[in-house]
């Protein structure tokens, strides 16, 4: 079969470069629905929570850990698997996730418990943690031309955010005829569709290009451990005396842990991180955004299911109204990623869009108690703003790093923004947990209590906004860094490179 006869029908050999977006249409397909899968377990789950805590019985906490657990998993073992894929084979590795997905996915019919879902959804992250870093690995490296790599990173990002976008909306109108479960048992024929479509449309892994050095797993062991210290501990802390406890021993592991974790990331011969890819400029201020705009996306759609299921007392369905606004910017504003980001540059759009998102989260945080028209700006300032920022964090982090460290380099960018969104999640129920007692889900409501509950979520909100604020500053002080030394920052030389990327906050 000659190259083009393959590349028609959608089938990609290795060494094959597709002249157009639509030659390699399998493979986005089986791509672009690994990246619905992952967003949309980030949020089918939100607007189902009060549901969830009253069949199940759980507290404020376990709600927490319901929505967090999820991404605890996930940002804490994606570098592990992104360097494990980098050596092992990306296609290989994450169709392992994806059958991993499916049985997770239906472990689902058996849960009973607010405990056993919580396990459920760690599975659930490890899938994704195997399957999301070599999906944007392999959508970059599908095509030499950079405008077509833009246009593959911005399908496949599309059909995710798309899915974080609809998740609360499908979510709530399926809650309206059909029990909760059915919103992770839907992950099942998205795993089949990914499944067939990576491994029809996608090459096997070429030898060639994988990494011969070893994979460091105690570093990774290591630093998945500091990461779930880090989100775990706060709400021990907050909890019953006996978990507070325990809470002080947790923080003394956490602080060993993340010791250990520097030295070894400084003293091993092959460590899970190289610090010197994340000090690149490029790298870093990537990196910075997707965090930003990571932790007021996942922020944001916890604290909205928040105002309005528990303190406002609108039903499900109702609330997948509420956010239909998300759902319409998200799509509407996906013909003009492009047409932005040749105007304005990578660098510039970066910053725009991470600055919205960050305004959003403040805004809700700020007027929310005042009214739906506020949650609704929101809402639109976020959706336009991650919009953008998922593709153009992710060609800069990607553009910045040798061609042998994409794996490496796309799970940094889904890492820094999985982290965020747990760290998010998990400030926000903890401060919950801290200023309202009792649980949110079962206890009774007062006038008092109701007061109590929309200052921790005004709290919860401009906290968060602050700290994606800093991470903008931090984002947009490394991107004139690299606008100052380009040569410092940019990866080997490659003829089929352009300016755009190479330097883009000088496009």
């Amino acid at each position: 079969m000659s190259p083009s006869t393959s590349l028609s029908r959608g089938r990609l050999r290795a060494g094959d470069a597709p002249p157009r977006l639509s030659d390699a249409w399998i493979a986005l397909a089986g791509l672009s629905a690994v990246f619905l899968f992952e967003m949309l377990d980030t949020s089918v789950l939100n607007v189902a929570l009060p549901t969830i805590g009253r069949e199940l019985g759980s507290s404020t906490t376990g709600l927490q850990w319901v929505s967090g657990a999820y991404a605890v998993a996930f940002g804490g073992l994606m570098l592990l698997f992104g360097a494990v894929a980098d050596r092992v084979g990306r296609r290989r590795v994450m169709l392992a996730g994806l059958a991993l997905l499916a049985v997770a996915s239906l472990a689902i019919v058996a849960v009973t418990t607010t405990e056993q879902l919580i396990a459920v959804r760690v599975l659930t992250g490890v899938a994704a943690a195997m399957t999301t870093p070599g999906s944007m690995a392999l959508a970059f490296r599908l095509f030499d031309d950079e405008g077509l790599r833009v246009r593959a990173l911005t399908v496949i990002s599309t059909a995710g955010l798309v899915g974080l976008a609809v998740g609360p909306t499908v979510g709530g109108f399926v809650l309206a005829v059909a029990p909760w479960q059915v919103l992770l048992l839907a992950d099942v024929p998205i795993a089949v569709l990914a499944f067939v479509g990576i491994r029809c449309g996608v090459a096997r892994d070429d030898a060639a290009g994988v990494r011969p050095d070893p994979v460091d797993v105690g570093g990774a062991l290591i630093g998945t451990a500091t990461v779930t210290g880090l989100l775990v501990t706060p709400t021990v802390l907050v909890g019953p005396a006996t978990a507070s406890s325990w809470g002080w021993a947790a923080v003394v592991l956490t602080v060993a842990c993340g010791a250990g974790f520097v030295v070894r990331l400084r003293t091993a011969r092959h460590p899970v991180v190289d610090l010197h890819l994340l000090a690149r400029p490029l790298v870093s201020s990537g990196l910075a955004f997707k965090a930003a705009s990571g932790l007021a996306v996942a922020g944001l759609s916890y604290l909205v299911t928040l105002q309005l299921q528990f303190a406002w007392g609108w039903p499900p369905a109702l609330a997948a109204v509420g956010t239909l606004p998300q759902v319409v910017v998200l799509l509407a504003g996906g013909r003009l990623v492009g047409p932005f980001v040749q105007r304005v540059g990578l660098g510039r759009a970066a910053w725009v869009s991470a600055a919205a998102v960050v305004s959003g989260l403040a805004v809700f945080g700020a007027l929310s108690r005042h009214g739906y028209v506020w949650v609704l700006l929101a809402l639109v300032l976020v959706a336009a703003g991650m919009r953008v920022v998922g593709v153009v964090a992710g060609a800069s982090v990607l553009t910045g790093l040798p061609s042998d460290r994409t794996s490496v380099g796309a799970a940094l960018v889904d890492t820094s923004s999985e982290l965020a969104g747990g760290a998010a999640v998990a400030a926000a129920g903890t401060i919950v947990a801290a200023m309202v007692t009792g649980s949110i889900a079962t206890s009774t409501w007062t006038a008092a209590r109701f007061e109590t509950f929309q200052d921790a979520l005004t709290v919860a909100g401009l906290g968060l906004a602050a700290v994606a604020a800093v991470l903008v500053v931090v984002g947009m002080l490394r991107a004139r860094t690299a606008d100052l030394a380009p040569s410092t920052t940019a990866p080997a030389p490659s003829t089929t490179s352009t300016p755009t990327t190479q330097e883009p906050s000088r496009a």
